[in-house]
């Protein structure tokens, strides 16, 4: 996969050499580029701002330095296959979440425009996506407002970056993780056994692989009850009657 980040502060990507992403980097899996919409303006000072039109605090970055960033991130694209997605974190976008992650690790290449201060100026996301040469959405990480799109950027790009084959060692350690079926994941333990006072449920002891799976199962439905009540309720009608009963148990209705 091709990741294009367009950011006026090209450092706010480094963690993206740590882990698991860096390794994936150095080993292929993931072309990622880093570009600064700075390099495409003409004067002095590299101006990538100015005041917005109607009055009002703050500045809009300005439209024509980001669209030569945006297609510049086109070069060298020609054997991709598909259009790119293009990517503007935003208060105002969907949701994101782990479908929308899913969806988006199947495509060839994503294109993340990182803007800051009032956000870029509307124009250039009409344009990019009349001018036909990219597939644009507006995505939220949640009901809050950053400075800017990079930390939205950088957990988009980890979430979807481990679903891509290869990158993640044991690929069967994403199937039961949360949100991959609509539940969250149930709780884990490591060695010793005893831990200041606490242990561990005799289940995980036993050997019987049927009980742990069912142990860990029902686990998940009871922390997605307790935590994610709104997650559960889209599931209801999918769940077995052992399931209803066992979630019904733990609500003290029989």
């Amino acid at each position: 996969m091709r990741l294009d980040v367009l950011t006026i502060f090209p450092d706010y990507l480094s963690p993206l050499d740590l882990s698991l992403i860096g390794k994936a980097r150095r080993d292929g899996h993931l072309d990622l580029r880093v570009s600064n919409p700075r390099d495409y303006t003409t004067d002095r000072h590299h101006t990538v701002d100015d005041t917005p039109y109607g009055g009002g605090a703050g500045m809009v970055m300005k439209a024509e330095p980001w669209a030569q960033a945006l297609e510049s991130t086109l070069e060298g694209s020609s054997g991709i296959g598909e259009r790119p997605v293009l990517i503007v974190p935003s208060p105002a976008g969907i949701p994101f979440t782990q479908k929308i992650a899913r969806d988006l690790a199947a495509r060839e290449h994503l294109v993340f425009a990182c803007g800051r201060y009032e956000g870029i100026d509307q124009r250039v996301v009409e344009w990019a996506a009349d001018d036909g040469r990219f597939d644009v959405e507006l995505i939220s990480i949640g009901d809050y407002v950053l400075n800017g799109g990079e930390v939205a950027a950088l957990v988009m790009i980890e979430a979807i970056a481990r679903l891509i084959p290869g990158i993640i060692g044991n690929p069967e350690s994403l199937d039961e993780e949360s949100h991959e079926d609509g539940l969250l994941e149930y709780p884990a333990y490591t060695k010793p056994a005893e831990w200041r006072g606490r242990g561990i449920p005799e289940v995980l002891l036993s050997g019987n692989h049927a009980a742990i799976a069912r142990w860990r199962y029902e686990q998940r439905l009871r922390r997605t009850s307790e935590v994610r009540p709104d997650m559960l309720e889209k599931l209801w009608d999918s769940l077995s009657k052992k399931d209803r009963d066992y979630l019904d148990s733990l609500r003290g209705r029989h």
